[in-house]
């Protein structure tokens, strides 16, 4: 070898860019999707009650 490519963090740092891409999509899903799961337990709720 002639030289040593300087490797020794890379893996941690791809580790937290896919953290930050999933928690990205959690969250957007949750941004469209929350309102209509509510709207859902909600109904469940009323109908229960009744």
């Amino acid at each position: 070898m002639l030289f040593s490519p300087k490797e020794t963090g890379q893996g941690l740092v791809e580790y937290a860019l896919i953290l930050v891409l999933v928690s990205v999509v959690v969250l957007a899903v949750l941004l469209i999707l929350g309102p209509i799961i509510g709207n859902v337990f909600t109904e469940v709720n009323s109908t229960l009650t009744s």
